[in-house]
């Protein structure tokens, strides 16, 4: 019985840590297009369909490293099958729906599905540590995982957004070649970051989250100015 307690609060504190943070994040990015808010229904969805997403991409990830040996190439697929997920997760969801009726809603559909998808993943990252009542390498991973794992999701499927965005009045080609072009920077984002934190061992970690704090205030910028496009 004490086990079965023990295991129930170790997976109640890593939900709790994992999902807090997306949470914020939500609430961040929301507070960005208060003007014109989403249906909170949809938005909930959205972010559940992030978090059904994890064990798919798990899957798929695992299915792919029996066949294709450890390195670059497995790298990009790893980060290519995450962004896609994320994508049709969000297209299956809302981007066909009648509420993408602004070149914004493309970003914060796609922010809330990898935010969804980012609560689980910390959540899994989590019950490790807390499973062996490791609080400081606990609270480590979280805002480790906080500063960079959670803001890279949200870059990389905001980049997809973006470009969504920038044709969303243009003819039907154009917005194939921008959905195009936004999978493959956000894949190649992805890949990156995944390559330098794995060659780096550990070292320069600071420096790279730096990189994506950076890339946070951009996005900031470019979300204004998508939200200033018009017709």
């Amino acid at each position: 019985m004490a086990d079965n307690m023990i295991n129930i609060d170790t997976l109640f504190f890593a939900l709790l840590g994992g999902i807090l943070p997306a949470i914020f994040w939500l609430w961040f990015w929301l507070k960005e297009d208060k003007k014109r808010p989403e249906p909170r229904g949809l938005l909930v969805l959205a972010f559940i369909t992030g978090i059904i997403l994890i064990p798919i991409v798990f899957g798929l990830e695992k299915l792919a490293s029996i066949y294709i040996p450890d390195g670059i190439f497995l790298i990009i697929i790893w980060s290519a099958i995450e962004e896609l997920m994320k994508y049709f997760g969000a297209l299956f969801v809302a981007l066909k729906s009648r509420f993408l009726d602004e070149p914004v809603d493309a970003m914060i559909y796609l922010i809330t599905v990898a935010l969804g998808f980012v609560a689980m993943e910390n959540s899994l990252f989590l019950l490790s540590p807390l499973g062996e009542s490791d609080i400081i390498v606990s609270f480590m991973t979280g805002n480790l995982r906080f500063m960079g794992a959670s803001i890279l999701h949200v870059l990389s499927s905001a980049t997809i957004g973006i470009f969504i965005g920038l044709a969303f009045y243009k003819s039907y080609f154009t917005k194939k070649i921008s959905l195009i072009t936004g999978i493959i920077l956000a894949i190649t984002l992805h890949s990156a970051f995944n390559f330098f934190i794995i060659k780096g061992n550990g070292h320069d970690m600071f420096t790279i989250f730096g990189f994506l704090w950076v890339a946070t205030v951009i996005l900031l910028l470019i979300f204004e100015k998508i939200k200033r496009i018009k017709r």
